[in-house]
């Protein structure tokens, strides 16, 4: 289990130092836009209240998100406790941390804080994502390539 609170951990405070850059000390919360190495990467500030793309935003769904996101953590914590690949546990540490990260911002800010924005090849994209999104989409993606061979108990 150490591969997993280590990844969750490393997860949680890269996320944050990020955004304590980029938000607080870059100042993009007053700027709303910097041009990194435009159009492959800017970034474009965005609060988002809601889920992917802004679902959910403005119905008050602040503290379901935050529950939502401690529960799917205790849940995927307690369904690693028996894996035996440490990828595994790994991804599932991605996914805890991002989670968590993206819920500490639900608490601080009422919102997640989204500033990466990536363009390429003509097509302009409008939304804006963070590094927890990463993180989160990382460990799922770690899971298909790892996955765990749980074979079920037997009485």
């Amino acid at each position: 289990m150490r591969a997993l609170w280590l990844s969750a951990l490393a997860a949680f405070a890269v996320d944050q130092a990020s955004k304590i850059v980029v938000v607080h000390l870059l100042d993009l919360k007053s700027r709303l836009f910097l041009p990194v190495a435009p159009p492959y990467l800017t970034f474009r500030m965005g609060w988002n209240e809601g889920i992917n793309f802004g679902v959910l935003s403005g119905v008050g769904a602040r503290w379901l998100l935050v529950a939502l996101a401690v529960g799917v953590s205790i849940a995927l914590v307690r369904w690693a406790r028996g894996f035996t690949r440490p990828m595994a546990r790994v991804s599932v540490g991605l996914v805890i941390g991002g989670a968590l990260a993206n819920a500490l911002d639900r608490v601080l800010y009422g919102a997640v804080a989204d500033f990466l924005n990536m363009s390429c090849c003509g097509i302009d994209n409008p939304y804006a994502f963070n590094l927890a999104d990463v993180f989160i989409f990382a460990g799922v993606f770690g899971l298909f390539i790892w996955p765990e061979d749980r074979k079920p108990k037997t009485p």
